[in-house]
């Protein structure tokens, strides 16, 4: 027996079971849709209507004139409304209600569509040992970013806020964004378990493949900060900032490092630039992985990124010349989210080492 098949048979062997992954893969599109609705929850400034948490009997709507009316007059003693919305309506205060409340529901929904038949493989054990402290702690983890959301709510609430603190705001998507790649990352080991033939994947390209999901984890971060300051107002031209090549103001503000997270040319800057960091990394990927010895699913994995990464970029573009139009913004965030994705797979495929009983 070869020192290969030795290794790869010392590895724990993780039995497929295409009917768990196909749960998993359908956890992770919903994890996807709450992202988005967030992220129109954010851009239509309706993240702030619901002024009160109630985890159980917060799943349920107002149901009459009257409930509608005093939520409305909870909103009406935010800074918010002071601030920003003073002489809304009730119509226009359910536009934004409702906006929230399914970003809420949809939290509850998948918390449910998780527990419940998580529990039930649990009883037919069709979940591998190794696996369940992973699933526990994806569900631990949904349950932590509901607390976290609530957290990021309140700091809205402050004195002279009109939204959200820009941290909360991020550490809430980063929260999500890693729940959105565990479980997809989890649903690729498990229905892909089967595969017949490992990959013969050198160590840099793996580790490349790696860096480039971590990178773009870092933009979608930076994304948060644009979102979360307006930064994507702060300039409306491209490539250049206003006409030149460099933003002024880069450190304006005191102390230095608040700089990265507050000064609105700062954040775009620095958006803009790991962008291309970003478009470099798959470019590089796109020319090293047919070299490689890849197998299809790399292929595909890899050509997916490249379009993803040049529709992203397009889209980037516009949104900042166009000056953050709702249905372009909104589209930026959902291929953020299909390229993290897509980056997953295509570490997946130069991870995998499913055939782990090689023979030598």
């Amino acid at each position: 027996m070869s020192v290969q098949a030795i290794s790869l048979q010392a590895k724990p062997v993780l039995r497929a079971d295409k009917g768990v992954g196909l749960w998993l893969f359908a956890i992770a599109f919903l994890i996807g849709v709450m992202l988005v609705v967030g992220g129109l929850t954010r851009l239509t400034g309706s993240g702030l209507s619901i002024t009160e948490w109630h985890p159980v009997t917060g799943a349920l709507p107002p149901s009459s004139d009257a409930d509608w009316q005093a939520e409305f007059a909870k909103y009406r003693g935010t800074p918010q409304y002071d601030l920003v919305n003073q002489g809304m309506g009730l119509e226009g205060f359910k536009h934004i209600y409702w906006w929230e409340w399914s970003h809420r529901l949809l939290g509850r929904v998948l918390g449910f569509l998780f527990a419940v038949p998580f529990a039930f493989f649990l009883w037919k054990k069709r979940i591998d040992r190794a696996m369940v402290p992973r699933l526990a702690g994806v569900f631990a983890l949904g349950g932590l970013q509901g607390v976290i959301g609530w957290w990021m709510v309140q700091s809205g609430f402050q004195p002279s806020r009109v939204a959200v603190s820009q941290y909360w705001l991020a550490t809430h998507l980063g929260c999500a964004i890693i729940l959105f790649g565990f479980t997809l990352w989890s649903a690729l080991e498990i229905y892909g378990a089967a595969r017949a033939a490992p990959v013969a994947m050198t160590a840099k390209l793996r580790r490349s493949a790696a860096i480039l999901t971590t990178l773009i984890f870092v933009q979608m971060i930076l994304g948060a900060f644009m979102s979360g300051i307006d930064a994507g107002h702060a300039f409306n031209t491209w490539p250049d900032y206003a006409g030149a090549w460099i933003p002024p103001g880069l450190y304006d503000l005191s102390p230095w490092w608040i700089n990265h997270f507050e000064n609105q040319a700062l954040v775009h800057f620095q958006h803009r630039t790991v962008a291309f960091a970003v478009l470099l990394m798959v470019l590089y990927m796109y020319m090293a992985v047919p070299n490689s010895g890849a197998d299809k699913p790399a292929f595909v994995a890899v050509f997916t990124l490249v379009g993803l990464t040049l529709t992203q970029f397009i889209l980037g573009i516009v949104t900042v010349v166009a000056g953050v139009p709702l249905a372009v913004a909104a589209a930026h965030q959902v291929c953020a989210l299909l390229l993290f994705g897509s980056s997953l797979w295509l570490t997946y495929t130069l991870t995998a080492r499913s055939d782990y009983t090689a023979n030598a």
